[in-house]
């Protein structure tokens, strides 16, 4: 098992919407929940439900679909543990002319692109998802 917990995150969802399953169950952190807290708001994901005792806490993911087709089609990770990238909200541009998102970490927390753009900060990013 890999120890980046996003990359774990985003590739259990593609998986998941690209086999058809309806759920998907990942290990739960807070940055993880964090994340499918921005991923539900932009409907990529129908919910999700954190169960299970503190040491071993899982988060199950219901995946959501649109007239049989899953609403995550790829993922594509931007900052890995060998390479950080950060930019500044000036130098963000739209991920698939604006069908997908960026999703980034910033001091005011885990925000998109758009979210990034009208609150003028900056801050790493994480991952694309269209």
């Amino acid at each position: 098992m890999v120890k980046d917990q996003i990359s774990n995150l985003i590739i259990a969802l593609k998986n998941a919407s690209m086999t058809g399953k309806d759920t998907v169950t990942v290990p739960s952190t807070k940055i993880v929940v964090s994340i499918l807290e921005v991923l539900k708001k932009k409907n990529y994901i129908e919910s999700f439900e954190v169960s299970g005792k503190i040491p071993n806490n899982v988060v199950n993911v219901s995946i959501k679909y649109e007239n049989g087709n899953p609403a995550i089609h790829d993922v594509k990770r931007v900052s890995k543990f060998s390479q950080r990238i950060y930019k500044g909200f000036k130098s963000i541009r739209p991920v698939k002319n604006g069908y997908g998102m960026l999703v980034i970490t910033t001091p005011e927390g885990i925000l998109t692109d758009k979210e990034v753009a009208d609150k003028k900060v900056g801050g790493e990013v994480l991952f694309q998802i269209w």
